[in-house]
C-alpha cells in the first residue's frame, strides 16, 4: 500500500525531521506540500521532488489528493487544521503540543477514534536511543520500586530575544512558552517513564529579555521562559520538570542538554544527552558504585554513536521511528504511540500546571475538563 502523504509547515524542522525521513520510505510518496507563503513552499516542494503546493490548508484537505496529513504549524493552528483533516477522515501527524488546551486536545483524540484513523504526536526525544534504554531498564524492574525522578531541559534560544519577535514566546500563538514548547516533551518522558501523573504544582518564570511588539507593530502577551513543576504519579512517585530556554548549555549546535535521574527501591539511573557526543547511561544497584551501563546493539540499530546529531538523523531518517513508523502503522494498520489520546494527557497536564502557577496551588489533574 502507498499512503499519500501532505505536509502543512515550511520550517527547517518539516523539512529535516519529516520530508527527508519520508523521501525513501517503501509505502510513502509525498504529493503535497502547504504553506502560507508561496515561494517558500514552492522551494521546499522542488528540493523534495512533491509535485503539488498549496498555500491554503483547507483547499489542501479538500482536494482528495492526500490520505495522510502532517500539521508541522505553530501551536494555534494545530486544532483547526487537525479537526478539519480528521472530518475529512485523514490520518493526522500533528506536532506537539497537540492543542491550545486540554478541550481542544481531547475533542482532536475523540474524533480521530470515531474515524478510527491512526494519529501521532512526535514527542521526539522518547525514540532516541537513551531514553529507549531507560524505558527498557525500568519496564524490566532495575529501579524495583519507583521513588522519584528529575528531569531537565536545558536550552538557550530565548538567551538573546530583546529584538526578535519568538512566536513560541507569545501566548496567543503557542498558548504557553518554555512549558508547552520544551515541558511537553519532558512531561511525556516522565509519564512514558513512570506512569501517569495525578498531580501537579508548578512555577512558570518570565526572566529573560523579549521583543515587546509582534510584526504587526502589536503588544503581546508574554509566555514562560522558563518552567518548574513538581509532579505526583498514580504508584505514589514523586517527579520534577525544569525546562529552560534561557540556559546557557555549551556550544553544540542548538545549544541544549538534557539530564535524567531517577530512583527507586533497587537502585538508581542517571541518563545524559547533549547535540554534540554524550548519550549516556549510567546506574547502579545499592552496594555499587555509579558506573556507565553502555546502550545495546540491539537499541542502536546501526544509529551512529559518535555524533548525536548523526544519531538523530539515523534514528528517525532510516530506522521505524516519527514520521516513518505513523507511515508504516498506516499502511500495515499497526498499532502506534504516541496518539492524539496520549497527547491529550501531556496536554491537560500542561493546563494543570498553568492552572497551578495562576492560582499558586497544587492542581489534581483531574480539575482539568
Amino acid at each position: 500500500m502507498t499512503v499519500r502523504v501532505g505536509l502543512i509547515g515550511t520550517s527547517w524542522w518539516a523539512d529535516f525531521m519529516y520530508l527527508s525521513p519520508l523521501k525513501e520510505h517503501r509505502h510513502c510518496t509525498v504529493v503535497a506540500v502547504c504553506g502560507r507563503n508561496a515561494e517558500n513552499s514552492q522551494k521546499l516542494a522542488d528540493k523534495w521532488g512533491v509535485p503539488l503546493v498549496f498555500t491554503d490548508y483547507n483547499a489542501l484537505i479538500d482536494s482528495g489528493e492526500v490520505d495522510a496529513l502532517m500539521v508541522v504549524t505553530p501551536n494555534v493552528s494545530h486544532y483547526p487544521i487537525t479537526m478539519k483533516a480528521l472530518g475529512a477522515g485523514l490520518h493526522v501527524l500533528c506536532e506537539k503540543p497537540l492543542a491550545m488546551n486540554y478541550q481542544q486536545a481531547r475533542e482532536m483524540a475523540e474524533l480521530a477514534e470515531q474515524k478510527g484513523v491512526k494519529t501521532f504526536v512526535p514527542f521526539t526525544w522518547s525514540f532516541m536511543p537513551y531514553a529507549r534504554y531507560l524505558k527498557e531498564l525500568i519496564a524490566n524492574g532495575y529501579l524495583g520500586k519507583p521513588y522519584h525522578c528529575n528531569l531537565r531541559y536545558y536550552s538557550g534560544y530565548s538567551r538573546d530575544n530583546a529584538s526578535q519577535y519568538v512566536w513560541r514566546m507569545d501566548v496567543a500563538q503557542a498558548g504557553s512558552g518554555a512549558l508547552g514548547d520544551l515541558g511537553s516533551h519532558f512531561t511525556h518522558l516522565a509519564y512514558w517513564l513512570f506512569g501517569d501523573i495525578t498531580s501537579v504544582c508548578s512555577h512558570l518564570g518570565q526572566i529573560g529579555e523579549h521583543a515587546p511588539l509582534d510584526p504587526s507593530g502589536q503588544a503581546y502577551e508574554l509566555a514562560d521562559d522558563t518552567a518548574v513543576l513538581t509532579l505526583t504519579f498514580d504508584n505514589g512517585a514523586q517527579g520534577s520538570v525544569h525546562v529552560t530556554t534561557l540556559a546557557y548549555a555549551g556550544a553544540s549546535p542548538i545549544g541544549t542538554t538534557f539530564h535524567m535521574d531517577f530512583h527507586g527501591s533497587d537502585g538508581t539511573l542517571s541518563g545524559l544527552s547533549d547535540f554534540e557526543t554524550r548519550q549516556h547511561i549510567s546506574g547502579a544497584k545499592p552496594g555499587e558504585p555509579i558506573h556507565d551501563l553502555p546502550i545495546p546493539d540491539s537499541i542502536w540499530a546501526g544509529a551512529n554513536r559518535d555524533s548525536v546529531m548523526e544519531t538523530i538523523g539515523d534514528v528517525y531518517g532510516k530506522q521505524e521511528f516519527m514520521a516513518r513508523e505513523w507511515v508504516t502503522a498506516i499502511a500495515e494498520d499497526k498499532p502506534l504511540r504516541p496518539d492524539f489520546r496520549e497527547g491529550a494527557a501531556i496536554q491537560r497536564v500542561i493546563d494543570a500546571a498553568i492552572k497551578s502557577h495562576q492560582e499558586r496551588r497544587w492542581v489534581d489533574i483531574e480539575e482539568i475538563q
